[in-house]
């Protein structure tokens, strides 16, 4: 399993002190965390991408991730989301592909529609047609780094005649691609048919929910012959912060936590806790609470926790990450080995992706591998 870590890029007053931090600050914030996540071990660093204050979470998330490519050698570079909504998809096809020569390949993405509305007609986009975006502009986006000469005709976007995106996929092997959804069945069916990975960012919601959308996923995934429902790729979301003393980690994080822009003024800091994968105290109770999860996603592929927003200063969030990677990720690491049973798959990167074209078992949209194809 990769585990990791991924930030929203929001500029919040620290609500301890008042302070704001300027764009710059934040947005070199995400250097250092990224920085810092490789240094400690950890996987995978992954970042928003947003068009609108209060984020300065790219709106081309390429650019940051050339930039970090340049800066680290081992950890893959992910999204929390690219907006498949509203970044024509030709340009996708571009930029994360070359995006990904730069990074050697360390590069995948998760498509999600975004939740701020007001993005979409600032691109031209009506948000009642999101679901049909998102549904079009993929499969557009799909062929483009599969074939050369396209042509193409669909809803949203000029036709293309006899175009290639260049520069093409690294060995001819497209980035990765998770479909991140909290609540449409519709993008859980879709990333099962193309035989993709399904990440659900499950911080707002309860164990239930989240169960239903993976099994789902997970159901489509085997109908649609890509492998057995064990064998379909998962991520999930998480939030933690963590002390070695469980009062102090409550006592210390409850003030962000209630005048937090996303959940502030909402449930208290205990009954969110109880109902979603927050978890809040120490690095024992992280390491329980992340193991029970796969009581209801099974054995999944990737752990992502939030771990630097609502106005935490940067010394804090390295901290927490200091801690993930030496007293929370390598217990879990070898308790998910442990568990996990013979034949779980691991997460994709472009070396296994590489293999798995030269052996013939890319997925066929809607049914089965290419060599049965």
């Amino acid at each position: 399993m990769q585990f990791g870590v991924f930030s929203i890029g929001d500029i919040t007053p620290d609500p301890t002190t008042g302070r704001v931090p300027t764009e710059h600050e934040r947005i070199t914030s995400m250097v250092a965390i990224a920085k810092k996540a490789e240094e400690v071990g950890l996987d995978v660093f992954a970042m928003g991408q947003h068009h609108n204050p209060p984020f300065v979470a790219p709106a081309n998330p390429p650019i940051l991730m050339a930039h970090l490519a340049a800066q680290t050698s081992r950890i893959q570079l992910s999204t929390a989301t690219t907006l498949i909504t509203t970044t024509d998809p030709v340009r996708i096809a571009e930029d994360y592909a070359y995006a990904q020569h730069l990074a050697e390949g360390r590069i995948d993405l998760t498509l999600g529609r975004g939740n701020t509305g007001p993005v979409y007609p600032w691109f031209g986009k009506d948000i009642r047609a999101g679901i049909p975006l998102a549904v079009e502009n993929y499969a557009l986006l799909h062929r483009l780094w599969r074939e050369t000469d396209v042509d193409w005709s669909g809803r949203f976007r000029t036709p293309l005649q006899g175009f290639t995106s260049t520069p093409r996929p690294l060995d001819e092997v497209p980035p990765f691609v998770w479909h991140g959804s909290i609540r449409s069945p519709e993008i859980a069916e879709q990333a099962a048919y193309y035989g993709d990975g399904f990440f659900h960012n499950n911080i707002f919601w309860n164990k239930e929910h989240t169960g239903r959308m993976i099994e789902l996923y997970r159901s489509r995934y085997a109908h649609y012959g890509h492998g057995t429902e064990e064998q379909a790729i998962v991520g999930l979301g998480g939030q933690v912060f963590m002390r070695h003393n469980s009062q102090d980690a409550v006592r210390e994080f409850r003030p962000y936590f209630d005048r937090a822009p996303v959940y502030g003024g909402g449930p208290s800091l205990e009954d969110f806790s109880a109902q979603t994968p927050l978890t809040v105290g120490t690095p024992e109770q992280v390491i329980e609470r992340t193991l029970s999860f796969r009581e209801y996603a099974g054995d999944y592929q990737r752990q992502l926790f939030l771990i630097d927003h609502a106005g935490l200063p940067l010394k804090t969030v390295l901290e927490q990450i200091d801690m993930l990677g030496e007293e929370v990720v390598p217990v879990l690491r070898r308790e998910v080995a442990a568990r996990a049973p013979v034949g779980t798959p691991e997460a994709p990167t472009h070396e296994s992706l590489t293999r798995r074209r030269r052996e013939g078992l890319d997925p066929v949209p809607g049914g089965g591998r290419a060599d049965a194809a």
